[in-house]
């Protein structure tokens, strides 16, 4: 390449991140090390856009930046172990998915029995057997009183 491709700023502002993201994936190994123009410039790929698209959308998806880094090497290497693939990538994302769902679910329903118990004071609470914070569980477990 000499001369064209995107600059960092226009690359950046083309896929909506800022330039120290840029960066931080090109130090991941995310994205290779660009040309440089006569100026010393960086010049990316334009199909670098797709690529940090790619990155961003997976991230929001719930992949940590290791497993994007490992989904877009085994699309690379596309026929060499099935169980890296988006596929079995995908399966284990959605089981962590559901169990902080699960985990959500616990939590809304124990602030809502808070609220409904009239909680108002987090450590008159602790004190409490018959308040329905976790930090009661324990507290019930030490005691045998009943509301």
């Amino acid at each position: 390449m000499t001369g064209t491709g995107l600059r960092s700023g226009q690359l950046a502002d083309a896929a909506g991140v800022n330039l120290q993201t840029l960066r931080y994936y090109e130090r991941r190994g995310l994205l290779t090390a660009p040309q440089r123009s006569p100026g010393g410039h960086r010049l990316y790929p334009t199909d670098t856009i797709t690529l940090l698209r790619i990155i961003k959308t997976a991230q929001r998806l719930g992949f940590t930046l290791n497993e994007v880094a490992d989904l877009l090497d085994a699309g690379r290497h596309q026929h060499t172990r099935p169980d890296t693939g988006l596929q079995a990538q995908a399966k284990e994302k959605l089981v962590e998915v559901e169990q902080k769902l699960a985990d959500l679910i616990v939590i809304r329903d124990t602030l809502n029995a808070a609220i409904s118990a009239g909680c108002d004071d987090l450590v008159a609470c602790a004190g409490n057997s018959c308040c329905p914070l976790p930090f009661a569980e324990l507290i019930r477990s030490d005691r045998a009183d009943t509301c």
